[in-house]
């Protein structure tokens, strides 16, 4: 709960009935015009003078007869924090932040969910005889007289924002059918131990409505938890449930080991695997439309046979999403400019490195948006087709058919392409192949799994590209990594000593000059799951390509010659970038040195 009041707006006139207080609200107290709230959230924006007139007046054309609130929070003029700070204030009422209170377990029972999905409302607190409730419209006197209606204890309440409470009401939904799916699919195990029933019946759950449910339950929570992957992962007494939330695996549940078979062959169900077969490797694909989590997902699923039965590993890939652009990656000014420089160019090869999951492709397609016109042909064949982009000819890979990066490249040359983005340099044809297309008038856009960007030169001439035909087609190569972000809702300042500067890699030479800078570091809060971070942010090496360092790739120098010579011409490392974001308080020292070399 925020203890700092805010101050009082004020407005010229406001309703009668929104003058009142509406905890002292009477029964069968006559509701507000459909648009009141609406419109009071309006005056009072405009009476703070912090929006122009002309901008609150589009943001009320585009809200039409919805929600004024949810416009004003998609046309980016206001969070949903602060129209509850501001409805708060207006209407006495304390401001609730459900994410840092919580919501205590006895509290949530007390009023059903469906009532609290059509009024918009959770109850977060029970304490003396008085259910606390958080509310997003404490306008609506009639929803608030049905609240009081639905409990038996005196009830006191909050303003929360929209999205907290709905978020909030998605977690007892998710709660609420796994544990009913749970209870389910142990009553229905439990009666066929009784009556002694074939092995095989009991591991099929192809049927199964309550294993479904539960299955349904984790993948929907890790669509709602922003979660990359989903780790199915058998142990000796359980099935071990982990999801990949901003690159770090952490555990979510654990499944009793007696409903391991009937969630792994609904998963291999889903995925159109051979269910009989679990002595080898399968890989399939799922589509799901997670409306519960506003997510489209498109679900690549691979088992694995280990000694304590089948592991299966899904990768969520949002279809839904839009794709970044350069400014929303999180690149230097610098770095911006001379990327979108050199991606203007009308022929070159642009190559991203880095490891798995790195946020390579990412950076791709926000390039790709950055100069998708309708003046120039863009196609791309990728492994799996992770965003979908108007106006660009996107090819999925699909090796059961023959078609590899090396043959779709091929045919794609002969389409008349401006611009071919290749998802993965993985072999020396394919590395060849886009070479070449860079140097026949082509602009080629490509990933390579190298640690730096001099390495990715090497490794071209390691693929079999000859050393000259590298010089002359590549046009820059841009390593990089992904960090996580510090919480700002619970981020710490401190000044770290020179020896912790020291442990966290930092050269004496940089650890001696930052002595008594201050820093953030990480503490935890629930609004980031007590992990102190919550979001990513890129950090980048561009390595362009010169007459120096082109003449290096040429004598097949080393890696090390080649970016002594680049860090010379102005290059920066990794960590140097990397550094520069944590004096920004944008992550921290231990977070740098997790993910950099």
């Amino acid at each position: 709960m925020d203890t700092e009041r805010p101050p009082q707006l004020r407005t010229s006139g406001p309703p009668p009935e929104a003058a009142a207080p509406p905890g002292g609200a009477r029964l069968g107290g006559t509701p507000p015009p459909i648009n009141a709230l609406a419109e009071l959230v309006a005056d009072l924006i405009a009476a703070t003078g912090l929006v122009p007139a002309d901008k609150l007046a589009l943001v009320r054309g585009a809200a039409g007869q919805g929600s004024l609130a949810q416009a004003l929070v998609e046309q980016d003029v206001a969070s949903g924090e602060g129209i509850a700070r501001t409805l708060a204030a207006r209407y006495h009422m304390p401001l609730v932040d459900l994410a840092l209170m919580g919501v205590a377990e006895e509290a949530k029972k007390e009023i059903p969910l469906h009532v609290l999905e059509r009024l918009v409302a959770i109850p977060y607190a029970l304490k003396d005889s008085v259910l606390s409730i958080a509310v997003a419209d404490p306008g609506n006197i009639q929803a608030i007289d049905e609240l009081r209606i639905a409990t038996r204890y005196q009830v006191e309440l909050g303003v929360a924002s929209k999205e907290d409470i709905l978020t909030e009401i998605r977690r007892l939904q998710r709660a609420s059918e796994a544990f009913g799916a749970r209870a389910a699919v142990e009553e229905e195990l439990a009666i066929e131990a009784e009556e002694e029933s074939d092995d095989l019946e009991v591991d099929d759950g192809i049927s199964d409505a309550p294993l479904v449910r539960l299955v349904n339950s984790v993948i929907f929570q890790a669509a709602e938890d922003g979660a990359s992957d989903v780790h199915f992962e058998p142990q000796e007494d359980s099935l071990l449930v982990r999801f990949r939330v901003d690159g770090v695996l952490q555990e979510v549940q654990r499944i009793p080991k007696r409903m391991m078979a009937g969630v792994t062959t609904r998963l291999k169900v889903l995925a159109k695997l051979d269910i009989a077969e679990r002595r080898k490797p399968q890989d399939g694909r799922i589509s799901l439309n997670a409306a519960a989590a506003g997510r489209t997902l498109d679900i690549r699923v691979a088992t694995l046979p280990t000694v304590e039965g089948e592991s299966i590993v899904m990768r969520l890939l949002d279809k839904s999403k839009r794709a970044p652009t350069l400014t929303e990656l999180g690149l230097a000014e610098e770095m911006r400019s001379k990327l979108a420089e050199i991606i203007r160019r009308p022929t070159g090869a642009l190559l991203v490195t880095g490891p798995t999951g790195s946020g390579k492709s990412t950076t791709l397609y926000a390039a790709l948006t950055d100069i998708n016109r309708p003046q120039i042909n863009i196609i791309t064949v990728e492994d799996p087709v992770e965003y979908r982009l108007g106006g660009v000819n996107q090819v999925q890979i699909n090796t059961k058919a023959g078609l590899t990066f090396a043959t779709a490249l091929r045919s794609i040359l002969r389409s008349d392409p401006d611009v071919v983005m290749v998802g993965e340099i993985r072999d020396g044809e394919t590395a060849k192949i886009a070479i070449e297309a860079a140097l026949t008038g082509h602009l080629v856009l490509s990933t390579l799994h190298t640690n730096d960007a001099p390495q990715a030169l090497t490794r071209l001439n390691e693929m079999g590209v000859e050393p000259f035909l590298t010089g002359a087609a590549v046009s820059a190569v841009l390593a990089q990594r992904l960090a996580r972000k510090l919480c700002t809702h619970c981020c710490e300042l401190y000044t770290p000593s020179v020896d912790e500067l020291l442990n966290a890699r930092v050269t004496p030479e940089v650890a001696a000059a930052a002595d008594g800078m201050a820093f953030y570091r990480k503490r935890g809060c629930p609004r980031c799951g007590q992990t102190g971070y919550k979001g990513r942010i890129g950090i980048y090496q561009l390595l362009e390509m010169s007459e120096t360092v082109e003449s290096l790739a040429v004598t097949k120098a080393s890696r090390e010659d080649i970016e002594r010579a680049a860090i010379a011409e102005g290059m920066r490392t990794l960590w140097d970038d990397g550094l520069a974001k944590v004096a920004s308080g944008l992550t921290s020292i231990e977070e740098l040195a997790r993910v950099s070399i």
